[in-house]
């Protein structure tokens, strides 16, 4: 009877335990970044620029962002985020976003759901997004992606 009564209190301790032990998952974070044709590895002389703002939910791995360009050489063909790299340095390909309003100025936005290898290169400041068009097609303009903790 004893060893009954223990088990019933032990479970009752465990199971009221409070789970709160990571409080990293319920963190959310602010992403921005600025593009243009210097921080493309190598550089180009694109007068085009991009911004980049969004949020990371790290219970949910979900990236929500919006990506807008202006004044590319020609109509935007491929928003793409590549990692683990920092400035100036090129990662591989992530994953592609799509473009949600095409054109020598328009837009990305959406959302996303990272894989932990994706969280850690996004939280660590190491992924950046390239907009390509057909004179830059292998990016046009490349911003930093930078995550900041809400």
């Amino acid at each position: 009877m004893f060893l009954g009564v223990a088990l019933v209190v032990s479970t009752l301790f465990i199971s009221c335990d409070k789970d709160d032990d990571d409080t990293m998952n319920d963190q959310t974070y602010t992403t921005t970044g600025n593009a243009n044709g210097t921080q493309m590895s190598p550089s180009n002389t694109s007068t085009s620029t991009g911004t980049l703002t969004g949020t990371y939910n790290a219970r949910t791995n979900v990236w929500q962002y919006n990506i807008s360009w202006s004044n590319l050489s020609a109509t935007a063909g491929l928003v793409q985020v590549y990692g683990p790299a920092g400035m100036g340095v090129n990662g591989t390909l992530l994953f592609p976003l799509s473009i949600t309003t095409p054109g020598v100025s328009g837009s990305a936005s959406g959302s996303i759901t990272l894989t932990d290898a994706q969280e850690t290169a996004l939280l660590a400041n190491n992924t950046y997004y390239t907009v390509s068009s057909t004179t830059y097609p292998s990016g046009e303009i490349r911003g930093q992606v930078t995550a900041t903790v809400n």
